[in-house]
């Protein structure tokens, strides 16, 4: 799996003292970008070619200011159109877990406004990416 991690800022709690719920969208969103950078795409706004269709979030438990969590992304499914990301959000010293997610990212045209196939290239490498982890 590819690994990002984040230490959660004073901002990102609440008044309970634990981590928003919105943050950890923030947190998912931050590790995909860097799952697309591994995969070898720029965060150049003038060519992007993804939307991201769908994005949920199950919490399973608390995490605090200061701590380090290590999001896990996988590829979970490859289509013609779109793929599946998986996200495990743990805490890093005790392997904890505290939220996972899932995201659609669908290949789109923003000139079009309309998805598009996924060129083969990208597929290729989700399928390497995700064989080479075991998914």
């Amino acid at each position: 799996m590819h690994e990002a991690l984040m230490r959660v800022r004073f901002c990102e709690t609440d008044a309970l003292g634990h981590v928003n719920n919105t943050s950890y969208f923030i947190y998912l969103e931050d590790a995909r970008v860097q799952f697309f950078e591994a995969l070898g795409y720029s965060m150049s706004t003038g060519d992007w070619p993804f939307i991201l269709a769908r994005a949920t979030c199950d919490f399973r438990g608390q995490a605090y200011f200061n701590q380090h969590l290590i999001i896990k992304t996988a590829v979970h499914k490859i289509g013609n159109k779109s793929f599946t990301l998986s996200h495990e959000i743990v805490e890093q010293q005790t392997g904890q877990l505290i939220a996972e997610g899932e995201a659609v990212i669908v290949t789109f045209n923003f000139k079009t406004q309309e998805s598009e196939a996924m060129p083969a290239a990208l597929k290729d490498k989700l399928r390497q990416y995700a064989a080479s982890f075991n998914i």
